[in-house]
């Protein structure tokens, strides 16, 4: 089994809320963790329709038979938990006795956030991180191309895409309708493959409502439910007084690398140094990473980008307090100064200490006193930039 490093977050957690959701997309591994980590513990499964029968039909006797040391899994199956957990809490109020799991955020889950908060930590799982695969170089190499879901590493290259395919179909077919959604099938995959060539670029939400003849509004309620199934991220813009037009739309990411190269219509790794979004495919990749890294490392940090109306961007600005610190992303071995200038005015902007390059070259390099450029294959092995 393979050790995730969120272990440490969720024993804090666990110290300090009476009950945590460890939240993430389907099959990254919840389950697993949970149970790896909370050994004998009582556990329920809600997709079991024995377990939910057996909450379900009495929560008021089964949390008095269960006080504590319970695990529910797939917690967004029965909504009418959350405001019988309120009550438990409440009525004997000590930290760790609840740890619940689910395939969407809490603001997907709306009785979630209205009944648990303040008594709620919340701990999202992420598919394997690269970093969790540096003992598995066989694995690790096939991180970015076939995405981080753990089942996918059990199977052969050649069954991979059919275990992609049935992926997709579940989560469209039983998932969204098991949330309360009523959204076609085909109409979401439609969506969700046309943000296969806007990955990487400024959303644009008119465009996707002209392609699928739909109003603005459709669009961005179906855009937030991929969001809170952890299918997507919008990654939003960082806005400073420093007298400039800056850009005011999020970034689009497919946060799976491999769902976004499968729903693209590539089959074979080999595809992917010719396909035309290659270099935003690796820049999702990293930034996804990068991402992970600080959520586990440091309390409530803070993501953006940052674009002017004249192009100079960086990829993606990390916060976290006073501190600031800039990434630009190049899946090249070389670098050029031209390459760089969008960071340069990015630092300078925005008077930054620490920024980073992170590139395909094999050294480290001192470009200016607040800019260096990593390998990644130097950060393969864990770290986060800037906050070391």
């Amino acid at each position: 089994m393979i050790p995730r490093e969120a272990s440490r977050t969720l024993a804090g957690l666990l110290r300090a809320f009476p009950a945590v959701l460890v939240a993430g997309p389907r099959q990254c591994g919840k389950t697993t963790f949970v149970r790896s980590a909370l050994k004998g513990w009582h556990y329920l499964d809600l997709e079991n329709p024995t377990d939910l029968d057996a909450l379900s039909s009495d929560p008021e006797g089964f949390f008095q038979r269960h006080p504590g040391r319970v695990i529910i899994d797939e917690a967004q199956r029965w909504p009418g938990l959350f405001p019988v957990l309120r009550g438990v809490i409440d009525g004997r109020r000590r930290p760790g006795a609840f740890v619940l799991t689910g395939s969407a955020h809490p603001a997907l889950m709306r009785q979630a956030g209205e009944s648990l908060a303040g008594r709620l930590g919340l701990l999202e799982l992420t598919p394997f991180g690269v970093s969790e695969l540096k003992a598995r170089p066989r694995w690790l190499r096939d991180r970015w191309f076939y995405g981080g879901l753990p089942p996918l590493y059990s199977l052969g290259a050649s069954s991979r895409a059919a275990w992609l395919r049935d992926y997709v179909g579940w989560f469209l077919e039983r998932d969204i309708p098991a949330l309360g959604f009523r959204i076609p099938a085909t109409r979401l995959r439609r969506l969700w493959e046309m943000l296969c060539h806007v990955h990487g670029g400024i959303l644009n939400v008119s465009d996707l409502a002209r392609g699928l003849d739909l109003d603005q509004k459709s669009v961005n309620h179906h855009l937030d439910i991929l969001e809170g199934s952890f299918m997507i991220r919008r990654l939003r813009p960082f806005f400073a007084n420093i007298g400039k037009r800056l850009v005011k739309s999020p970034k689009l990411y497919l946060r799976d690398s491999g769902l976004l190269h499968f729903l693209a219509g590539l089959r074979s790794a080999r595809e992917i140094d010719s396909w035309p979004r290659r270099g935003q495919s690796w820049e999702g990749y990293v930034v996804e990473e990068l991402i992970r890294r600080a959520q586990l490392a440091l309390p409530a940090p803070e993501f953006y980008y940052w674009r002017t109306q004249a192009g100079a961007e960086a990829d993606l600005l990390l916060l976290h307090g006073s501190r600031r610190v800039a990434f630009e992303i190049k899946a090249g071995a070389t670098l050029s100064s031209p390459g760089l200038a969008g960071l340069r005015q990015c630092v300078a902007d925005l008077r930054l200490r620490h920024s980073f390059v992170v590139y395909g070259g094999a050294r480290r390099l001192e470009i200016s006193p607040n800019i260096t450029a990593i390998p990644w294959a130097v950060l393969e092995r864990g770290g986060l930039p800037g906050f070391e």
